[in-house]
């Protein structure tokens, strides 16, 4: 279509920025920056309670 350049949107905001930018600001940016963080502790502190679930099960199950 003529008339609409190439873009992107922010991943935060959704405003439009240029096509090789994936926010378009130092605050967007920090926001993403947070998110994945809480998204990878969120992820770890899963795994470990599923690990440890495992072993409890392990455990304490009756001997056959």
């Amino acid at each position: 279509m003529p008339g609409i350049i190439p873009h992107r949107h922010c991943v935060i905001c959704g405003k439009a920025i240029e096509p090789d930018q994936v926010t378009c600001s130092e605050e967007c940016q920090q926001t993403l920056e947070k998110e994945k963080r809480k998204q990878r502790n969120f992820t770890i502190f899963m795994m470990a309670g599923f690990l440890i679930l495992i072993l409890l099960l392990f455990l304490f199950s009756p001997k056959a």
